[in-house]
């Protein structure tokens, strides 16, 4: 068991969820099974296809995507490598890169901050300014 912070913004739809969906008491699993109970690898797979089904949601995606989903959005949002090993629950840092992806718009963001060191005149390299060692 840990502690994980989520937003805000998410709060009425994880209240939802535990009010309606997870089993009851401090101790109750926050996942459990539509008739009851824990959920099992075994038994999981058909509830996870009947409910992406459901959403209309593409075959492509499985379950186990939505952690890189949110590692990469936790990196994104400024998440080190070992705030994202606590928040996945990862014991070694060999694991956190496994869950981080580039997407475009981070790509973008790289790229606008490294124009603005070029603007700035930051962030050079040494005799980078098309001087010579010598300083000529």
């Amino acid at each position: 068991m840990r502690t994980v912070s989520f937003p805000a913004e998410l709060l009425d739809e994880v209240t939802h969820h535990l009010e309606q969906f997870a089993a009851p008491g401090r101790d109750g699993h926050v996942f459990v099974r539509p008739q009851g109970g824990q959920l099992r690898r075994s038994n999981f797979r058909d509830d996870w296809v009947k409910a992406r089904n459901a959403a209309g949601v593409t075959a492509e995606l499985h379950f186990h995507d939505l952690r890189h989903t949110g590692n990469t959005l936790a990196a994104t949002a400024g998440a080190s490598t070992r705030e994202l090993m606590t928040r996945m629950g990862h014991s070694s840092s060999r694991a956190a890169p496994i869950y981080q992806h580039m997407t475009s718009d981070r790509d973008q963001a790289i790229a606008d901050r490294l124009g603005a060191l070029i603007r700035g005149g930051g962030g050079g390299a040494s005799g980078s300014s098309g001087e010579g060692a010598d300083g000529t």
